[in-house]
């Protein structure tokens, strides 16, 4: 049964149904190209309507239910134990939350609070009406879209569809495609061709519907494009790198925002962008120089002349950010144009050196170190981000602060994934190790060996992570495919690890930055047990140290080095660097139900804010 197109797990076969070759030309644009822009896939399952509810659902929108039809849509299918994300990572995951988590999200969606989700959280009686992007890609006559391709009979093709379909978005050269999983179709729905490289892209879930998806595509200039394929029409935002003209490097939407993405930008940052907004003048603060006002702060104060990137991140608020914006509503001290709020929403620096990941050879000369990627916790209130410089970051998002910086064994990190139920964060690199960090408990847990070079992508399988075992995939520059299984409670312990550590919700209100650095009475329901303040900064274990955790299956897979895995509700797909993207058919799995489901408490984005 072991092939090329083949292989047997633990719980069944998985074999090759479907793949999209890059055609001739593809190749030779890839091989002419930088080297170091590496396909990437995001997949989404859009639900359409049976023919048969097409004139009742159109009437329905019109007597204003577009609104709770779509919500319903994205509870139904994470009930039905369909995978809705658009990269399968854990901030597009359902998971199960502890019992007191629902109290902390409560206590956190107080009106009055002020955040870079307030913004989003104040349009929600808004929500039905979704902005679309101003400008028809198809008659542009933009200098930076070059050339689009549509598939004969698009429209009508679409108006057939019924039931679930998965849609994949990839990039390869200056290449943008979309195509529908499963077709077999030798063209892409549509393929737009840029004048710059896109970098990175995600599809929005809050939004995604059979009329229209939201799309962002970061590029290697900087600039960003907010993209319907359906309706073909397209907004640019950051244009001509007016806020960074940093490459991109990963791009996320905000789980549950309709008009919120965050952005990593290759000089170090993350910035923070609204689709709906105008790119504004924007100069973010060097950390080395003193602050002219209060708009800029780094928190939990270290001096700014002293900001160290270990111990916490520089926060740029420019004057209509929500916190400076609610101060200036008693000082008075904005004029009318500074209250208009416009891009970005706000700007961390969280490295000191630049945020390389995915750019051309002549990138590298001056982006040494820096952040590849992040993604959102469950409960969407935390960004883990990972660097060059061996180091990941876990973010308070709403409160725009460091929480804890873990370093690796060794060498630049290269990718990340955060566990289904938020317990775990999972992280690969350049150390041929994928490590198992407890945000919880502020440690590594156990390490996974078996690649023997470098790692290119992990991703959590939603569908066998039931709270109690995790099953998590990986692929490397070794060209091989390793399935994990993973038990917290299987592992042997470390002697230096107290016994009797507590495990805290990451779903708390409060940030772990400020749990840790308080006195156990100052905490709600902490009298229990006892909390050492400690820095944020955490060095790598030894390995005598640490559990080792060993490969569940290892496949050695053939051709281009992989870039990508990801596990879908009927598939587990793999790309090459190059684009060659393969569906595996994966054997059967019921995803476990809880009623504390995320599909179930953030479905707004108003919940979290």
């Amino acid at each position: 049964m072991e092939n090329e197109a083949a292989f047997v797990a633990p719980e069944g076969v998985y074999s090759v149904t479907d793949e999209h070759k890059p055609n001739v030309a593809q190749l030779a644009a890839v091989s002419a190209g930088p080297s170091l822009f590496p396909t990437r896939v995001m997949n989404i399952v859009v639900k359409f309507p049976a023919s048969k509810q097409g004139g009742s659902q159109g009437f329905a929108n019109l007597l204003g239910g577009g609104k709770d039809v779509k919500k319903d849509k994205v509870i139904k299918e994470k009930e039905d134990g369909v995978s809705l994300s658009s990269s399968d990572t854990p901030d597009e995951a359902e998971g199960q939350q502890p019992s007191s988590s629902q109290e902390h999200a409560s206590s956190a969606a107080h009106p009055e609070a002020n955040t870079i989700f307030s913004s989003s959280s104040n349009a929600h009686g808004k929500k039905k009406n979704f902005a679309r992007p101003k400008h028809n890609i198809k008659t542009t006559s933009s200098t930076f879209i070059t050339r689009i391709q549509t598939s004969e009979g698009l429209t009508k093709t679409l108006a057939s569809k019924q039931g679930d379909v998965t849609f994949l978005f990839f990039n390869s050269a200056k290449t943008f495609s979309w195509i529908e999983a499963g077709s077999k179709a030798r063209e892409p729905l549509i393929r737009v061709t840029f004048s710059q490289h896109p970098t990175c892209h995600d599809v929005n879930l809050a939004t995604a519907s059979s009329e229209h998806l939201d799309v962002i595509i970061g590029f290697a200039t900087g600039d960003l494009i907010w993209f319907d394929p359906i309706t073909s029409r397209y907004a640019r935002l950051n244009k001509g790198g007016c806020i960074s003209s940093s490459p991109c490097t990963s791009v996320r939407w905000v789980p549950a925002s309709t008009t919120l993405f965050l952005v990593s930008h290759a000089d170090g940052t993350i910035v923070v962008y609204d689709k709906e907004k105008e790119d504004g003048t924007f100069t973010p603060q060097d950390p080395s120089a003193p602050a002219p006002d209060a708009s800029s702060s780094s928190d939990e104060g270290s001096s700014q002349n002293e900001w160290d990137p270990l111990d916490n991140i520089f926060v740029t608020m420019p004057p209509w950010h929500p916190v400076t914006s609610a101060g200036a509503a008693f000082n008075g001290g904005k004029t009318d144009k500074e209250k208009v709020a416009k891009n970005p929403v706000s700007h961390w620096r969280v490295s000191r050196r630049s945020v390389v990941g995915k750019k051309p050879l002549n990138y590298l000369a001056s982006f040494l170190k820096g952040i590849l990627d992040f993604v959102f916790s469950p409960d969407v209130k935390y960004v883990a981000a990972i660097s060059e410089d061996g180091c990941l970051r876990v973010i308070d998002a709403l409160q725009e602060q460091l929480v804890d910086c873990y370093s690796s064994y060794f060498g630049a990190l290269s990718c990340v994934a955060w566990s289904p139920d938020g317990r775990f964060i999972l992280t690969g690199g350049q150390d041929d190790l994928l490590t198992i960090f407890s945000p919880w408990e502020q440690r590594v847990i156990a390490r996974c060996q078996g690649h023997s070079s470098f790692v290119s992508a992990v991703a959590f399988d939603d569908l066998r992570s039931d709270g109690r075992t995790y099953r998590f995939g990986s692929v490397g520059e070794d060209n091989k495919l390793i399935l994990w299984d993973f038990s917290s409670g299987a592992l042997h312990r470390p002697k230096l690890q107290a016994t009797h550590h507590h495990r805290m919700s990451m779903s708390s209100s409060l940030s772990l930055a400020f749990r840790k650095n308080q006195s156990a009475h100052n905490l709600p329901g902490s009298s229990l047990y006892e909390l050492d303040a400690s820095p944020r900064y955490h060095p790598a274990p030894s390995r005598t140290e640490v559990s080792v955790v060993q490969p569940v299956l290892v496949k050695q897979l053939e051709g281009e080095l992989p870039s990508v895995i990801q596990f879908l509700s009927k598939y587990m797909l793999t790309s090459s660097r190059t684009g060659h993207i393969k569906l595996w058919i994966r054997p059967l799995a019921l995803r476990p139900r809880s009623k504390g489901s995320r599909a179930q408490q953030l479905t707004d984005i108003s919940d979290i804010s």
